[in-house]
C-alpha cells in the first residue's frame, strides 16, 4: 500500500513538472530570443507639469527621470530560429545641447556613445559592437544634429505634447543621412523633452542587418531617441 501511493505521488509530481514546463515554455523562449520591448520614443504626460520657464537659452541634455528619461537606441525585427521578434537596443549615454531664441530652435547636436548600446541578450550586443556591423571600435560615437531651424512656438505650455517636423542629419560610421521625421515635444517644469523614431535602411549608413542562418534581421528599422534638455543657468553676477 505505501509503495503504491509512493509511486501515485511520484507520477502525480512528474506530470506537475511537465505541465508548468509546458505552460512556462513560451515565456521561457520569449526570454531567450529577446524582447518585444518597447522603443524609447514614447513621452508620459501623465508625470508633466505645466513649464517653469521661458524657450529661449542655450539648453543641455540631462538624465532626467523614469518614466521620461534620456535614452537613444534602436528598433529592428527580426527571426530567429524560425520565429519573429522586435528587438530594442538602448543606452542612456547621451549627450548634446540644443540653442533656442525668440521660440526657434536655432540648433541641437546630440552624441550617442555607441558602446553603451546593449538589449536584452549579451552576445547579440558583442556581434552588433564588432567590425562587421556598427564597429564600435572605430566609431565610437553617432551624432542626431538639427539640420534647419525650427519653430517651436507652437509647442504648450501647459504640460501637453506637440508635434514638431523637422529635417536631421543622422551620423552613424562616419556616414550621414538626412532625413524628415516629427518630433514629439513637451515642456514640463524646468524641462524640455524631445522624442522621435528615424526610419533607416540600414546599408544607407553603413550598417549590414547580419544573415546567420539561425538569425536574419530586418533591412530596414528606426534610430529612436527621447532626450531631455535642461537650461544652463546664467553665472551669478
Amino acid at each position: 500500500m505505501l509503495v503504491g501511493m509512493r509511486k501515485l505521488l511520484w507520477v502525480v509530481g512528474a506530470l506537475a513538472v511537465v505541465l508548468v514546463v509546458i505552460l512556462a515554455a513560451p515565456f521561457v523562449y520569449k526570454a531567450a530570443r529577446g524582447g518585444d520591448d518597447t522603443a524609447p520614443t514614447v513621452i508620459d504626460v501623465e508625470a508633466a507639469d505645466a513649464a517653469a520657464t521661458d524657450l529661449d537659452g542655450t539648453w543641455d541634455v540631462v538624465p532626467g527621470a523614469p518614466p521620461n528619461g534620456t535614452v537613444a537606441g534602436y528598433t529592428v525585427d527580426e527571426v530567429l530560429r524560425g520565429e519573429p521578434v522586435t528587438v530594442v537596443g538602448t543606452t542612456n549615454k547621451v549627450s548634446g545641447e540644443a540653442v533656442i531664441a525668440q521660440g526657434v530652435l536655432e540648433t541641437g547636436r546630440f552624441e550617442v556613445d555607441m558602446g553603451g548600446l546593449s538589449t536584452d541578450i549579451g552576445a547579440r550586443d558583442e556581434r552588433a559592437r564588432s567590425a562587421d556591423i556598427l564597429d564600435v571600435a572605430g566609431h565610437p560615437v553617432s551624432t542626431l544634429e538639427v539640420a534647419d531651424p525650427v519653430d517651436l512656438g507652437a509647442v504648450p505650455d501647459d504640460g501637453t505634447t506637440a508635434t514638431v517636423s523637422m529635417q536631421v542629419d543622422l551620423t552613424v560610421k562616419d556616414t550621414t543621412l538626412r532625413s524628415p521625421i516629427d518630433v514629439t515635444v513637451l515642456r514640463s517644469g524646468d524641462q524640455l523633452i524631445a522624442s522621435g523614431a528615424i526610419p533607416v535602411t540600414w546599408t544607407d549608413l553603413g550598417v549590414e542587418p547580419p544573415s546567420l542562418g539561425f538569425v536574419t534581421v530586418a533591412p530596414d528599422g528606426t534610430v529612436d531617441f527621447r532626450v531631455v534638455l535642461e537650461k544652463q543657468r546664467s553665472p551669478a553676477p
